[in-house]
């Protein structure tokens, strides 16, 4: 029997997100895995996993909001931005930061902001990867990108803080494409000092959050005693963050065959419109690119007969 939903996996530390794919494919016994954006080895969190006809979806999770707790380390900065990598720069004079003085970095570095990606990354410049350049010793002009930071949240009770190295805890809800080793850096510079992220975990994705998930290993457990199916999410929900609207039976046709179409009103304010058939999603639309008041398909899901709708 196929197995088709969306799993919300708690990835542990030390393990690569495409680790824990290639370990689900051997527990659920099927191929069609994917994961919904990399989380470093050294990172823990939250990785909704989608599983057969919910892979179509998983660019559409990986889109939505994320929520990270992340340590910035106040002190010295590494090439890798986060306590991986080797020192490259140390400020070792004692220190004194005031609450004052951080909240005013986290105000400032909250909406819309611009970012450097770290060169020990993924991102393509000429067709190879960041990391590539970084590991032969190779420094190249990086893209400037621009981020969404919905809050940065201070979780700590200090008024001030003192030393050579200083560690503060902070809560960031931001868009997709966010480094947070670039922030936790971003903020060490408005501080005047240069910093680094020593910690992260990100907990939540979307709709997912931290108690909605299971380790690999109880995956594994419930996976054993046939219960997995118990534990999916379905497709629907990995597009919830779009509105919903149950086609009619004269759009079924065109819509069954891809067709452009006029457009519908929540497509004024919403990148995309899922269209259901007996509250099951059917197809994805979205306004058209060149013709004014039409939408067209983006994405179909399965194709129920005219008699179904």
């Amino acid at each position: 029997m196929a197995i088709n939903g969306i799993l919300p996996l708690w990835k542990e530390k030390g393990m690569t997100s495409h680790d824990c794919v290639f370990k689900l494919r051997k527990i659920l016994k099927t191929k069609k895995v994917g994961h919904t954006g990399t989380l470093d080895p050294e990172v823990d969190g939250v990785l909704p996993i989608c599983i057969g006809n919910t892979t179509k979806v998983a660019e559409y999770i990986t889109d939505q909001g994320k929520t990270y707790e992340a340590e910035v380390a106040i002190g010295f900065s590494t090439e890798t931005e986060d306590a991986t990598g080797e020192m490259v720069d140390l400020n070792p004079d004692e220190k004194i930061i005031t609450r004052e003085q951080v909240l005013a970095v986290l105000s400032g570095l909250t909406g819309e902001i611009t970012q450097v990606p770290p060169m020990y990354s993924a991102v393509k410049v000429n067709g190879k990867k960041l990391y590539e350049y970084a590991r032969a010793g190779i420094t190249v002009e990086r893209p400037l990108r621009k981020v969404r930071i919905d809050s940065i949240e201070l979780l700590e009770d200090n008024e001030q803080w003192t030393g050579v190295d200083i560690h503060f805890r902070i809560r960031i809800r931001c868009g997709k494409g966010t480094y947070i080793r670039t922030l936790a850096v971003q903020i060490g510079e408005a501080l005047g000092y240069p910093a680094h992220m020593s910690k992260l975990t990100r907990t939540e994705s979307g709709k997912f959050r931290k108690e909605d998930c299971l380790t690999l290993a109880q995956v594994d457990e419930i996976a054993q005693n046939g219960a997995i199916g118990n534990v999916l999410k379905p497709l629907s929900y990995g597009l919830s963050a779009f509105p919903m609207v149950e086609v009619e039976t004269k759009e079924f046709f065109a819509m069954k065959n891809g067709q452009v179409l006029p457009m519908h009103p929540l497509l004024e304010s919403n990148p995309f419109l899922v269209f259901t058939v007996k509250g099951e999603p059917f197809a994805l639309y979205k306004k058209h690119p060149e013709k004014e008041g039409r939408m067209k398909p983006e994405k179909m899901f399965g194709l129920p007969t005219e008699d179904e709708v």
